[in-house]
């Protein structure tokens, strides 16, 4: 026997007793609370840790694209700034691309008398645009957001990568990337260059790449994307902004867009498409090109509402040669020829 023992004997230290554990000194209806508890925090905790999980996988997801993903295909919402010039239904027009207008601050008209003037933004100086304001003009500048140009003093910003295949037709002309950051950043600045001349909105040509055998898998959501950043862009430097041709996407970017330039929509019966502009009060620029000499009138062939021209009543058609120099006819048969000047080589 041990000393420890005796001495418990002999009633000198006495037994320690023995402790119970605090889950025998519970109630059966504390337990049942506490197991209840403990078990809804295992099934927080559960659910926490499977949410943060398929959230982080989906941010990785996103964060995968590629370069040539959209950055959105979210529709672009209508421009909040109010003095935004909105061109009416209807406006009479003139478009001149092959050279610049022969025009300046001493010229006392211009011929044809028209709302508005879409021209060259890099031919054209900004004495010209003043001239035409002078004169009660409205201007639209015309550039190409969705292709590269090797004549442009921008030209050599453009990187290989930017480049897809050469547009059909037009030689050393090529489909841009819509959603590459450097196309962009020299889109930004034509949009400036266009704020900066004075002109009253842009004409950005070929954004419609989608619909053409591009060599850079450019969709309609690439096109949305791209249009809406060209929009809040405009809108920020209190530019007016155009949707040229597309009319797949019209439904998708038309609250941002002021007006639509068409060409064709007549030789593509496609122009009731475009009636939605004239329906949210907002004017179709319209171009055919005849295979006619210029000069002979068909005025009847692509105007009115009926025919290959159905869905265009109230659209602003004007026919033009195919290189867009001076020469136009109007519906009601009236032709003109404006004056330019010859482009420095």
């Amino acid at each position: 026997m041990s000393e420890f023992q005796r001495l418990e004997e002999a009633g000198v230290m006495e037994k320690t007793p023995k402790t119970a554990s605090w889950w025998s000194r519970l109630s059966k209806r504390s337990k049942v609370l506490l197991a209840a508890g403990l078990a809804i925090i295992v099934l927080a905790i559960a659910l926490g840790v499977g949410l943060g999980v398929g959230l982080n996988h989906g941010e990785d997801e996103g964060n995968d694209n590629s370069s040539s993903s959209p950055t959105s295909t979210s529709a672009p919402l209508p421009p909040t700034n109010a003095s935004i010039w909105q061109p009416k239904v209807e406006a009479t027009w003139q478009i001149v691309l092959l050279n610049p207008l022969q025009i300046d601050s001493s010229s006392p008209s211009i011929t044809p008398d028209v709302d508005v003037y879409d021209i060259d933004l890099f031919d054209n100086p900004k004495a010209t645009i003043d001239a035409l304001h002078t004169l009660g003009k409205k201007v639209i500048c015309y550039f190409s957001a969705g292709s590269y140009e090797s004549g442009r003093p921008d030209s050599s910003e453009f990187q290989d990568a930017d480049k897809g295949k050469e547009l059909d037709g037009w030689p050393g002309e090529y489909w841009l990337q819509l959603n590459s950051s450097n196309v962009r950043s020299i889109m930004g600045k034509r949009l400036e260059l266009a704020a900066s001349k004075g002109c009253d909105g842009v004409d950005p040509d070929n954004v419609d790449g989608f619909d053409n055998d591009n060599g850079l898998d450019l969709t309609e959501d690439s096109s949305i994307s791209f249009i809406s950043f060209l929009a809040n862009k405009a809108a920020s430097l209190n530019l007016s902004i155009g949707l040229k041709n597309a009319a797949a996407i019209i439904p998708s970017v038309l609250p941002a867009i002021q007006f639509s330039v068409n060409e064709q929509c007549v030789e593509n019966d496609e122009c009731a498409e475009f009636s939605g502009f004239v329906n949210a009060s907002k004017p179709v620029f319209h171009i055919e090109y005849p295979k006619e000499k210029a000069g002979q009138k068909v005025a009847s062939q692509v105007c009115g509402d009926t025919g290959a021209a159905e869905g265009s009543q109230g659209f602003s058609t004007v026919k033009k040669n195919l290189n867009l120099d001076g020469w136009v006819e109007y519906c009601n048969g009236t032709t003109f020829d404006t004056s330019t000047t010859v482009k420095a080589s």
